[in-house]
């Protein structure tokens, strides 16, 4: 009577074949792809730092190219005379060769308008935020504001006016559009969905992609990149206002400004979207190759076993006349069916004794 095995030696041999193979396998992918991934990592943060660390440089050099400019012109002696007709020709030549100029001027200890480039009436500039950090001892003031003509954010620098024995005279400022600074910085594109922009210290938009959100001038303090920079944190991962995540990268410029590059993650890390499709389809077809062949190989070492199964369990049954395969293999299978065909001749020579014996 035959006994069904519900777990046998081929399912066995199948497990055992498919560990031994698939174990490595899912072991160097993971490692590979946990590899990848920090590379990648790094290489996304690298990235943005470097576009973030250009445009700073950008910056940086642009004020610093205004504020020298501010100095080297403060320290004429036809300004530190401290009348307009003295003053108006060097700031209508600042005007002039400066495109991004539209008026220098300057101011006395009182915060009147001295000498203007544009010709205008002189104004009262004392309560401006740029005059005082002069006069309160700081080498150079600056202020953001909304020009009243373009209604685009724009930006005044401010130097002192010393006379020769270094006291304060007055103030020469610049008044001048943020076109030529942050036109390179909204104009770059990172890949698909990647921006940089520009925010001061007080976290108010200076240049941005969004025209709308410059012209605005929108307090940026709660994006999470700068908020993650006041933490700590210079780079940072978040949802954005439509639930994209994103990566993103601050830094501080000289001037206390805020620089911030950013783009979706998705974007950022389809390498290791692309690298892990691949693996995973190596790996996919590994499995069924491996399947395959340990099916393949189990069956071939398994089938043999099951016809002696059979064969033994006919010898049990009173069949003795059984044609053994096998016979001829050098391993274990066959020595197996050479016992059973030894096995099979004992129990044929003794049920031809006994019948002797009843005769």
């Amino acid at each position: 009577m035959s006994i069904k095995v519900k777990f046998g030696i081929s399912q066995k041999l199948l497990l055992i074949l498919l560990l031994v193979a698939l174990l490595p396998l899912i072991s160097i992918w993971y490692v590979s792809y946990q590899s990848v991934t920090s590379l990648t990592t790094e290489k996304v943060h690298d990235e943005l730092a470097a576009i973030n660390n250009n445009f700073i440089t950008h910056v940086d050099g642009w004020v610093d190219m205004n504020q020298r400019m501010l100095k080297q012109n403060a320290q004429l002696t036809q300004m530190q005379s401290m009348r307009s007709l003295n003053q108006n020709r060097i700031l209508e030549s600042i005007s002039h060769h400066y495109d991004w100029a539209y008026l220098a001027f300057t101011v006395d200890l009182k915060g009147n308008n001295i000498g203007r480039s544009d010709g205008k009436k002189t104004k009262y500039y004392g309560d401006r935020s740029y005059f005082k950090q002069v006069i309160e001892g700081n080498e150079f003031g600056k202020q953001i504001l909304i020009g009243k003509t373009s209604k685009k954010p724009a930006m005044v620098l401010s130097t002192g006016i010393f006379d020769e024995a270094g006291k304060l005279k007055g103030v020469l400022a610049q008044a001048m559009t943020l076109t030529e600074l942050s036109e390179k910085i909204v104009n770059h594109k990172i890949g698909q969905t990647g921006f940089t922009f520009l925010v001061d210290e007080e976290g108010d938009v200076v240049a941005h992609p969004d025209t709308e959100m410059t012209r605005k001038r929108m307090d940026l303090n709660e994006h999470h990149a700068l908020v993650a920079l006041k933490q700590g944190r210079f780079s940072s991962v978040f949802e954005d206002v439509n639930g994209e995540k994103v990566i993103a990268v601050a830094q501080k410029t000289a001037q206390g400004w805020t620089m911030v590059s950013q783009q979706n993650y998705a974007e950022a890390y389809q390498f290791i979207e692309a690298e892990n499709k691949k693996a995973l389809f190596l790996l996919i077809a590994t499995l069924v190759i491996v399947c395959i062949i340990a099916i393949l190989a189990s069956r071939s070492l398994t089938a043999p076993i099951r016809q002696l199964t059979a064969v033994a369990d006919k010898y049990s049954q009173g069949q003795l006349d059984l044609k053994i395969t096998g016979l001829d293999r050098k391993d274990e299978i066959g020595q197996l069916s050479q016992a059973i065909e030894r096995l099979g001749t004992s129990i044929q020579i003794a049920i031809t004794r006994l019948q002797k014996k009843k005769n």
